[in-house]
């Protein structure tokens, strides 16, 4: 299953929201209508509906635990979770596939929540992934069925938010976390153009800007970034592109080594 990539992205932000509709300033990314601009299946069109048993987990006979990092109001992981299990019995798959999606933003967690077809096997929390307690809330939900760690977790769209806001160390820091709670990391990583993007519709606004931005030192091609400390820091090794996204960010799948 492994894919030699010489290049891992050098696409640009082709972002329609800015182009035709412009969301606003989501100084964290938490856009409140983010998934009318960017619709689930932008990425479950890329992703194979077989991933799971492809990776090796077979959920009729094991329980196989996601996580959702990012999960904004909860579209995409409601969409991940019909996704992975359309070709599956129901009864089967109601047992053994779970799901946690996070947010930092509570309000659109409540609308997750409200809005979760299937309360019995996803969950959404309001949880900062920068906060060191966030370490005890994922070990305390992967606990709850005798796990170390998330067979699969998701990471779309959200390096940047953490990379702005915080600085380099988070962005490097946050990368060291999620490798350390799953098996298999399904990342989506947005390239520099977007960073310069998101920075001038702070200041289209009239709003500071971010903390970090100029001062960042870790720039140019982001996914190149996250791959060479995944690989090197994090003992992870990349397994497969799943290609680009409508908005051009690639979709790069690392194995636990």
């Amino acid at each position: 299953m492994r894919t030699n990539m010489e290049t891992v992205s050098k696409h640009t932000c082709s972002d329609p929201a800015e182009e035709n509709e412009d969301p606003g300033a989501a100084p964290y990314g938490n856009f409140i209508n983010y998934y009318t601009f960017n619709p689930p299946e932008n990425r479950l069109s890329l992703i194979p509906a077989t991933l799971l048993q492809e990776i090796g987990f077979n959920s009729s006979t094991e329980t196989v635990l996601i996580l959702d990092v990012g999960c904004n109001s909860g579209d995409l992981s409601v969409g991940l979770f019909k996704h992975f299990l359309q070709d599956q019995p129901e009864k089967e798959s109601s047992k053994t596939v779970h799901m946690l999606g996070f947010d930092l933003d509570e309000d659109l967690i409540k609308r997750a929540q409200n809005s979760n077809p299937f309360p019995e096997n996803i969950q959404f929390i309001a949880l900062d992934i920068t906060q060191e307690k966030s370490n005890t809330e994922l070990s305390s939900y992967l606990d709850t069925f005798g796990r170390h760690r998330f067979h699969l977790c998701s990471c779309f769209a959200v390096t940047m938010w953490v990379h702005l806001n915080h600085g380099d160390a988070a962005f490097l820091a946050l990368l060291s976390r999620l490798s350390s709670v799953c098996e298999y990391l399904l990342l989506e990583v947005q390239p520099w153009k977007c960073y310069r993007s998101a920075a001038r519709r702070l200041r289209k606004l009239g709003r500071s800007d971010f903390d970090h931005f100029k001062t960042l030192e870790i720039r140019g091609d982001m996914a190149a970034h996250a791959k060479e400390h995944l690989e090197k820091q994090c003992g992870m090794e990349l397994v497969r592109s799943f290609g680009s996204t409508s908005w051009d960010r690639s979709l790069l799948l690392f194995k636990k080594q």
